[in-house]
């Protein structure tokens, strides 16, 4: 018999390259206070009640990366910030790069499902050029004949 997930053992669905709140709960002396770790996601790892994931973020010019068990009982609970879209599994390739060169991009996803939104693209420029209109020259020869379009044969 599997242990049921209640309400406040279920983690939400974030994936690695999403920017994430973790909210730990720290212990100093008799004390106890809630301190939040923010940063993006670089990977997730494991199965069932042994999963782990890995959080990366930039504090006073250093990276800080730190590993955290999703079932802990440390962690009070996970906000995801911000999805984005990474396209790998693992992105250790972030550790090596600094300012916008380490920008992910955005997307949204469904509630539902978890995948991202089928938007209707937008229409090129070229749908609505009328058939007759004169093409834009490319500057040689052989890349304007390559470019004009091949008749079918009978």
């Amino acid at each position: 018999m599997a242990p049921e997930i209640n309400q406040q053992n279920a983690a939400p669905d974030f994936r690695p390259g999403d920017s994430v709140r973790v909210h730990v709960k720290v212990v100093e002396g008799e004390s106890e206070r809630v301190q939040p770790f923010e940063g993006v996601v670089l990977l997730r790892r494991g199965r069932g009640e042994s999963q782990s994931f890995t959080v990366r973020k930039i504090s006073f010019g250093v990276g800080v990366e730190r590993t955290f068990p999703l079932r802990s009982p440390f962690i009070e609970r996970i906000e995801i910030l911000k999805s984005n879209n990474a396209r790998r599994a693992r992105l250790y390739y972030l550790r090596g790069l600094t300012g916008k060169a380490a920008k992910l991009g955005t997307e949204e996803r469904t509630e539902k499902e978890g995948a991202p939104n089928a938007a209707p693209a937008a229409p090129a420029a070229s749908d609505h050029a009328p058939a007759d209109a004169p093409k834009a020259k490319t500057g040689s020869p052989a890349k304007e004949a390559a470019a004009q379009p091949i008749a079918k044969g009978a």
